[in-house]
């Protein structure tokens, strides 16, 4: 078998590995979500279908909700006890983002380089498995410190929901063991097991890891989601006696996809800004070339997954609208809706940075110089789309301010604050964020094929198609129709973007199929200035999951289990939005800290690789 056709054999274990995670979430979505997306705020006096326990004997099986008052949760002299399980929660949370994500991408590289019997790839995945085996011990360490945050402050709340998760909390802990085993098997083992059989066995102790790994962030999502969307429970929160509608409530697979693809590009991000740190610490020229490749290569798990991920944001957000219109409107009409201006910015920035990267990336061969007269004008498109992403609604104005302006709506930038024209943004940029790594992929290369004209013309024609289409759809449905048309027109923009991310994808990939080389392609000749782009990256991306996740907890308001067990407790409020942000800020801050840590060790742990001891 040719190289060629191994490295389409890698490509393909990659898609049909993706796409058939991504059915399965969608089919299981489909099953049985909608049957329970009852309103919240409507009392719940049946027992649910299916349940084989009659109402009474639930009743007196599995009591109510407690009714709390103040002094029932425990106080510690000195410390806040909210700040405290927050702060243990997002640190866990981080951190098993990234060592939930690593192992995944690890798993479908080794095959890669496995497929093409390609050393560089099973070095660069055994190098990012090492990195997050120092991670992987401070997530347990995170974990058990949340645990006892929450037993020593909300010690009610645990029992609650200790009552009804109890048989999936002790699955948590098998899982976490079987994780953990097959996470040191798979890492100790990688060079004792890199010939035949064996490789197809280290092969199959990864597969055990990432599937143990996802089904311990799909048991905790259960518990979260149940808080936000309770199911399984009446309105006095006596629990049915079937686990599978606590774990099966209305959030549940929303949360999964949208937190499974975030972890991948978060952890895309992490091992992006290690490659970055290691790049700008480098010592010879091999190293820089290593480094650069694997920063590449980590950028691009972190694009491919970023481009996604706001439409699994979207179907999150939707589904919360469907379980509670209180929680929609709180999230994105209410005391968040300002975070979301935040967001867009963080958001922004993730986009500028990892274009910036691909542009940069032209530097590495000759041919790049082809395509660098494009990037004034995808900048200008994104940085469009960026002002547009951010631009608020309604402004927070003074009297004589509201007065002179005419209103608390700006009277030409309004319009652009409501979600038709953000919508509408964010496609367009999504696009102009591929078509710069289509440049960048085609840098060093120039087409064979006979039709490659009609091919460039076909690629041109399907993004000038698709943009004209978003643009109309957002403009006409978004400010010429009624509400319905408006909410609906988002869909074939989605589908508008996919479409041509898709089909430009199979004809690149065809027309550039033996294709011949413009220049070599040197690894190592990133400016220094493109590594901070990742450095940015990551930080940006942490910052971004540390608000959005206090977004989707404070959005429960004085609820611990929303409608059914209500917060007593002295901190039963709503932080303010500066308040929120200096938190989120200190925890990315400390995490930020502890990562370079890791960074530190593992360069140690390699200091004497890649010629650095000659010197």
């Amino acid at each position: 078998m040719s190289t060629s056709a191994l490295n389409l054999f890698g490509r393909k274990v990659f898609l049909i590995l993706l796409f058939a995670f991504s059915f399965l979430c969608v089919s299981i979505s489909f099953d049985g979500s909608r049957n329970i997306s009852f309103a919240a705020e409507t009392a719940i006096t049946e027992p649910v279908q299916g349940s084989s326990v009659t109402g009474d004997s639930v009743k007196q099986a599995n009591p109510p909700a407690p009714k709390l008052k103040a002094q029932d949760y425990p106080k510690i002299k000195g410390v806040n006890g909210r700040v405290a399980v927050w702060l243990a929660a997002q640190m866990h949370l981080w951190f098993a983002a990234f060592v939930l994500a690593v192992p995944i991408f690890v798993f479908i590289i080794e095959a890669i380089g496995m497929a093409t019997k390609d050393k560089r790839y099973d070095e660069m995945a055994y190098e990012f498995i090492r990195v997050s085996l120092t991670a992987y011990s401070i997530t347990a360490v995170t974990g058990g410190l949340l645990l006892l945050s929450l037993i020593v402050f909300y010690p009610d709340l645990m029992k609650y929901l200790s009552s009804i998760f109890g048989p999936t909390m002790l699955l948590y802990a098998l899982f976490f063991f079987v994780e953990s085993a097959a996470l040191y098997i798979y890492y100790y083992g990688w060079h004792s097991m890199d010939k035949g059989y064996k490789k197809w066995a280290h092969l199959g102790v990864g597969l055990l890891l990432n599937g143990a790994g996802t089904t311990l962030m799909f048991i905790a999502n259960a518990w979260v989601t149940f808080m936000m969307s309770p199911a399984g429970v009446d309105i006095a929160g006596s629990f049915d006696g079937n686990i599978w509608h606590a774990v099966h409530n209305h959030l549940w697979n929303p949360m999964n996809l949208h937190r499974f693809i975030a972890n991948i590009a978060y952890g895309g991000s992490i091992v992006g800004a290690y490659a970055a740190y290691k790049f700008l610490s480098a010592r010879t020229m091999e190293q820089r070339a290593h480094y650069d490749w694997m920063g590449y290569t980590a950028n691009l798990i972190a694009i491919g997954a970023l481009l996604p991920l706001p439409f699994a944001g979207y179907w999150l957000t939707a589904e919360i609208y469907a379980y509670s219109q209180q929680m929609g409107i709180t999230l994105m009409g209410g005391v968040f809706a300002w975070l979301f201006i935040i967001q867009a910015v963080l958001i922004g920035a993730l986009f500028l940075a990892a274009n910036y990267y691909l542009w940069c990336g032209l530097e590495r061969s000759e041919g790049g110089q082809r395509y660098t007269k494009y990037i004034k004008y995808i900048a200008f498109v994104i940085m469009v789309c960026f002002l547009i992403w951010f631009t608020p609604h309604s402004l927070i104005l003074k009297p004589y301010e509201a007065k002179a302006l005419g209103g608390q709506y700006h009277p030409y930038l309004g319009p652009l604050g409501i979600m038709p024209a953000k919508n509408t943004a964010v496609n367009i940029m999504l696009l102009f964020t591929f078509l710069s790594f289509l440049l960048y992929r085609r840098a060093n290369k120039i087409a064979a094929v006979s039709w490659a004209k009609y091919g460039n013309a076909a690629q041109g024609a399907i993004f000038t198609a698709a943009i004209v289409n978003i643009i109309y759809l957002g403009v006409y449905y978004g400010y010429f129709t009624n509400t319905v048309y408006k909410v609906a027109s988002s869909v074939p923009q989605v589908m508008s973007t996919l479409a041509v991310i898709i089909l430009c994808s199979v004809i690149d990939f065809f027309m550039f199929s033996g294709a011949k080389e413009a220049s070599p392609h040197r690894w190592g000749r990133m400016p220094d200035r493109s590594q901070y782009a990742l450095f940015l990256i990551a930080v940006s991306f942490t910052w971004l999951m540390g608000l959005m996740g206090f977004v989707r907890s404070a959005i429960r308001q004085h609820w611990h289990v929303y409608s059914v067990m209500r917060d007593t407790s002295p901190d039963a409020y709503t932080p303010t939005i500066g308040y929120a942000a200096n938190v989120v800020s200190v925890g990315t801050i400390i995490f930020m800290a502890i990562v370079i840590f890791i960074f530190w060790l593992s360069q140690m742990s390699t200091e004497n690789k890649y010629g650095a001891a000659d010197e």
